[in-house]
């Protein structure tokens, strides 16, 4: 009540500003007192078509601004050329200038107002006032989209913690819960004794350690009921014989999700933690990591890798998409969330490959290939198929003999990847086509044509070919055949150049006004996210880091590795990576409203149906693949 009689005896015009900033971020999430101060010190201004709001001649700037009705365009010189260029544009509720009043200095860039344009404006000193006592405030003058993004994924994981609740996230160092002074023992000890020690300490594991404690193996009590059930040795043999040995280990400073990502990879139970010098100072387990979050992705991965029927691999596909709600709830980001479901999609492959070698072995070694987003690790809950296979020819055999024994084994393995929700390529990109069933020196003679030709549909193919992966059989074959195609493409400027002509074309869908330009695919008013928000951060970035020999096939890795060599700024590679994640944020969200409505998966959404805030940071984080663009558009003269 008291609240509601201060507002009533605040003047009608503060209240109005108040009422209007309430609408846009960051004031949305700012407090109302601070709120007041903005508004009863802020001064309304007109400014007329094409007028200078604020240039480097006006000095050190000394006014906050607020687009309240029309648009501010940005100006600056290109100096390559002498030419003006438009570097943005903002509109209704957005703000300016905030990185020459932070760092009290006259601004690089001309604002120029487009149409009738009125600016909310305050003084230095009143900025000054905010930016003390805000937090909010000072948080987005000094991060700008970083800090909305923020808000963005505090926004999608509180609705789903609502139920859950949990102290950790999946960011956490895995030195907050790993388990302090493990027990151990060394390699000689008696099994017997060893399981003793287990009880006397109520865990399910010990590590073996060496004399400057060193993990060498692991002990669980899955190993112990395996030991008794098959009598692999007696409960008197050193415990050496029956370990596990090598046991993986992550340093106490890696996050929980580097974690549960082996866990689930590989089935383990139990990850060593150790420091820099290899010596063992923790052990976590599967239970630390997800009991207390009640999601538990490594149980789900090894059910998925040893289920014995394919209608089980079929069920378990509805788990997949319940994860993804509970992973969003224990903050796990979007970057985290499609490697996860990545790696559920990886294990299932693996499964339905074994089943059918179990079923009938073609009795050829090969390698299962992925290619495009699940080759970059990148797949949300709406996927097909992009694979292929890469064998060695026995002795005695033709190319084609093995292709013969192969491709029903494929055609199997495609079609029942189908039933678990992986549709079929319609482009036929699959193992079962005999162009994508080929022995190394055929994928090898397939790339040298793929590069040297350069035709329009090699163009296409390399958003797909050009990112890939083995997921099943040796991995060595396909590491040789990727270093090489890496090193011709590092020797090819002309296919470089029409690589990035390419990436060029997929344009980020804002106009020149900063309105969303929508699909003309008989959608009202829809967004494609994927086609239109995260392919031109996908094939810009795959562009520079085929280029620059970056093995990596992940994007945000690539942008990680290409701001490690230098050849991308660290501050532009962090925008990026934030812009890329949000964008795949909000597709992974209105993934899921789908399925909870029972509708059919698709990339598109409509911005009218997100909040002022969702929009206002899409729109940002289209402009920084604009950004991106532009540097690709410099390096290659585009």
């Amino acid at each position: 009540m008291a609240a509601a009689s201060q507002d009533q005896n605040r003047p009608q015009n503060t209240r109005a500003v108040m009422a209007f900033l309430q609408n846009h971020p960051p004031f949305s999430n700012m407090d109302e007192d601070h709120l007041a101060h903005f508004a009863e010190h802020s001064a309304l201004r007109f400014y007329a078509n094409d007028e200078v709001v604020l240039s480097a001649d006006d000095g050190v700037v000394k006014q906050f601004y607020v687009v309240k009705q029309g648009r501010i365009r940005g100006e600056r010189l290109n100096s390559r050329d002498d030419r003006i260029e438009t570097t943005f544009e903002i509109g209704l509720g957005d703000c300016f200038p905030l990185a020459a009043l932070v760092g009290e200095r006259p601004t690089r860039t001309v604002h120029r107002s487009v149409g009738d344009t009125f600016c909310l404006s305050i003084e230095h000193e009143a900025f000054v006032t905010l930016f003390t006592q805000s937090d909010t405030f000072r948080d987005f003058c000094l991060r700008g989209v970083s800090s909305l993004l923020d808000q963005v994924n505090q926004r999608i994981q509180s609705g789903a913690m609502a139920s859950i609740g949990s102290s950790f996230t999946l960011d956490s160092p895995l030195e907050r819960f790993a388990l302090r002074n493990p027990i151990v023992c060394t390699p000689d000890l008696p099994v017997r004794k060893a399981v003793a020690r287990m009880h006397e300490n109520s865990v399910g594991s010990i590590v073996i350690t060496d004399d400057n404690r060193h993990p060498v193996g692991i002990f669980t009590l899955r190993d112990l009921r395996t030991l008794i059930a098959e009598e692999k040795a007696p409960l008197s043999a050193p415990i050496r014989h029956v370990m596990t040995p090598n046991p993986c280990s992550l340093l106490a400073k890696e996050d929980a999700f580097a974690a549960a990502m082996l866990m689930a990879e590989h089935h383990f139970a139990h990850i060593c933690v150790v420091d820099d010098e290899n010596k063992l100072i923790g052990v976590v387990s599967e239970r630390d990591l997800f009991a207390l979050q009640r999601v538990d992705l490594v149980n789900l991965a090894r059910t998925i890798g040893t289920a014995t029927h394919l209608r089980t691999l079929v069920s378990l596909r509805a788990d997949v998409s319940r994860l993804v709600d509970s992973m969003l709830a224990h903050g796990a980001d979007s970057g985290q969330i499609v490697k996860i479901i990545t790696t559920l999609n990886d294990v299932t492959v693996r499964r339905v490959l074994e089943l059918n070698i179990a079923k009938n072995d073609p009795g050829i070694a090969f390698t299962w290939l992925t290619f495009g987003s699940e080759g970059r690790q990148e797949q949300t809950l709406l996927t097909d198929q992009d694979n292929g296979i890469l064998f060695t020819t026995p002795e005695g055999m033709t190319e084609d003999q093995v292709r013969e024994k192969l491709l029903p084994f494929a055609r199997i393995v495609n079609d029942e990847l189908a039933e678990c929700g992986f549709t079929l390529c319609k482009g036929n990109i699959m193992a079962s086509n005999p162009k994508l069933c080929l022995s190394g020196a055929e994928w090898d003679d397939w790339f040298v044509h793929f590069i040297d030709a350069s035709t329009s549909q090699n163009l296409i193919y390399s958003s797909i070919f050009l990112d890939m992966r083995a997921v099943f059989g040796p991995g060595e074959p396909v590491h040789e055949l990727f270093q090489t195609v890496l090193m011709r493409i590092g020797n090819n400027s002309l296919f470089q150049k029409m690589l990035a002509g390419n990436a060029f074309t997929r344009k980020p869908p804002l106009t020149m006004f900063r309105s969303f330009r929508y699909v003309s695919d008989g959608k009202n008013r829809a967004l494609d996210l994927k086609r239109q928000g995260l392919a031109p951060f996908v094939e810009s970035v795959r562009v520079f880091a085929l280029a620059n020999g970056v093995g990596a096939a992940n994007t945000l890795e690539r942008m990680d590795e290409l701001a490690r060599k230098g050849v991308f700024d660290a501050k532009d590679a962090n925008a990026w990576k934030e812009a890329y994640s949000l964008i795949q944020a909000i597709r992974m969200r209105a993934h899921n409203e789908m399925l909870e409505n029972k509708e059919p998966l698709t990339n598109y959404i409509d911005p009218d149906d997100l909040n002022p805030l969702d929009r206002r940071i899409l729109r940002e984080s289209f402009r920084q693949a604009q950004r991106l663009q532009q540097k690709l558009e410099l390096a290659y003269q585009l």
